[in-house]
């Protein structure tokens, strides 16, 4: 099965099977075309997502009156367009954004992960692609998703034009996860590498993206309202692609055309929560300090219009309609999945052991306990969309093999230096879970994977995993909690059935959170 998998290809694989045959489901033949299938819908997902049709589908253009209708809105362009961008779906969208807008468009910044376009030159994606000529300067940096000098390099160039603006011009401001780490402008004296330590520390402690966002707008130039600010009195449209659970235009990429609602208070309670208040750079104590004393207090973006264009729900939906086709009975549990890894990965296993008691006749898998062990599981999660009720009654009027959806971002805590990333340490965990609990007369299947094509420092997008993981891992010398303890768990898919359970697509050109499958298929 691992050596059939490793040719599957990539992002160009054949077209859907259905399920469904005569009218009647027909089990798959193997875990192999399970997997293929899992990787398919996840494919899909992402398809839905893509930036140039979502910024079709929120902006147009009136020729003949020269006007761009952003929603209900409408702005007049007179050669009066500028155009800045930030995130991993940003070269996409702007490329979208110039074919539509050209003849009014006087010029651009956008700040793009290092190597994307040559990533997506490789893959043949042209339309992701600035035209030659473009009017949009393109500055690549962040690698591994981590501000660096090239990264602080555009973000001056942004702040630059955004300064240079007057009443009758209009900014076009494009916006997607990976934000925050392409948008890097502390203010003096914070120096990026004081910045960045600080965040990594915070992440390693396991505070959360709303947590994280919190200090980096504190500490910067252009996120919380910064950059709106920097621009007025210039109108600003920004277009966002959201990757925070809840789709809080306040938090994606920290925030850059939203007044910050956060206050110095704010980030000391983040601080003392994690330990680090007492560790802080001097430089770090005098921004908050100053902050705390500003007799301007907060400014506001009142010149500002925030559009949220796609994020993580419509690209469950995708999948969904997609799982339907193949013949699954498809629910999608929630889109707002987040909290610690060992917890979603605990959840996931009691899920799968419930609902697959439910598939079967004589209920075997589960018994009362584990049912009320999920939903109090659930109730700590404090997941605020979650549909664990209406997800179940899928389950049990499917008679068939059964797809459950989510999305979300859970966190990790590190502990070691292991290579990995929050989709492969909870595909990891989950499959561990899978293997300790009696599933019944089930094939279950668990993908996790990040929509942006790199999950973590690395080149996977997540992984998947079935039951059996633990028990084949020790048959080819592989100790899965040694790699957890570790947070190992990249290492570890590389090792086990030569990769074959790795997800790979390769840079997508699109960010929304990470898309969670589990299927669940009655022998």
């Amino acid at each position: 099965m691992a050596a059939v998998l490793q040719v599957l290809p990539r992002l160009a694989r054949a077209p859907l099977r259905p399920l469904l045959s005569g009218g009647a489901v027909v089990r798959l033949a193997s875990g192999m075309a399970l997997a293929e299938q899992a990787q398919q819908l996840f494919e899909s997902a992402v398809g839905a997502v893509l930036p140039g049709p979502m910024l079709h589908r929120a902006l147009s253009l009136d020729p003949g009156g020269g006007q761009m209708k952003v929603r209900d809105r409408s702005f007049q362009l007179r050669q009066n367009l500028y155009l800045v961008g930030f995130g991993k779906a940003v070269l996409g969208m702007a490329a979208a954004a110039e074919e539509l807008l050209r003849q009014h468009l006087v010029q651009g910044v956008i700040s793009v992960p290092k190597g994307i376009r040559a990533a997506m030159e490789h893959a043949g994606k042209q339309e992701m692609l600035l035209k030659p000529h473009s009017r949009v300067q393109v500055f690549e940096g962040a690698e591994d998703n981590l501000p660096d000098r090239d990264a602080l390099r555009a973000a001056l160039a942004i702040r630059q034009l955004a300064e240079s603006l007057t009443a009758d011009d209009l900014l076009l401001v494009l916006i997607s996860g990976g934000g925050s780490a392409l948008l890097p402008a502390p203010i003096p004296p914070v120096t990026l590498e004081e910045k960045q330590t600080l965040t990594k520390l915070l992440a390693a402690r396991g505070a959360n993206i709303q947590e994280l966002n919190t200090i980096r707008k504190a500490l910067s130039q252009l996120k919380g309202g910064g950059l709106a600010q920097a621009a007025y009195p210039a109108q600003v449209v920004s277009l966002i692609l959201s990757d925070v659970v809840g789709d809080p235009v306040e938090v994606i990429a920290s925030g850059p055309t939203v007044a910050s609602v956060h206050n110095v208070q704010d980030c000391l309670h983040i601080l003392n929560r994690y330990g680090l208040r007492a560790a802080l750079p001097r430089s770090v104590k005098t921004v908050l300090a100053r902050a705390d004393s500003d007799p301007h207090g907060p400014h506001t973006c009142g010149h500002v219009l925030n559009v949220i264009i796609g994020s993580n729900a419509l690209a469950l939906a995708e999948a969904q309609r997609q799982a339907e086709v193949l013949g699954y009975r498809a629910a999608v549990l929630s889109a707002a999945i987040q909290g610690d890894v060992k917890s979603i990965a605990r959840f996931y296993g009691l899920l799968a052991q419930v609902a697959g008691a439910h598939l079967t006749p004589a209920g075997a898998g589960a018994s009362a306990e584990e049912d009320e062990q999920l939903w109090e599981l659930a109730a700590e999660l404090q997941l605020p969309d979650l549909q664990l009720k209406e997800a179940l009654e899928a389950v049990v009027g499917a008679g068939g093999p059964v797809c459950l959806l989510a999305g979300g971002e859970p966190t990790v805590q590190l502990q070691g230096s292991g290579k990995g990333g929050r989709n492969q340490e909870l595909a990891l965990r989950v499959g561990v879970e899978l293997g300790q609990r009696p599933l019944g007369p089930v094939d279950v299947l668990f993908l996790s994977g990040g929509t942006d094509g790199q999950d973590g420092p690395t080149e996977a997008a997540g992984a998947w995993v079935m039951p059996e993981l633990a028990s084949q891992a020790a048959a080819e010398g592989l100790d899965v909690a040694t790699f957890l303890s570790h947070n190992d768990s990249h290492t570890f898919f590389r090792c086990f059935h030569g990769g074959a359970h790795l997800l790979h697509t390769g840079l997508t050109g699109t960010n929304v959170m990470d898309v969670h499958l589990l299927f669940l298929r009655p022998w």
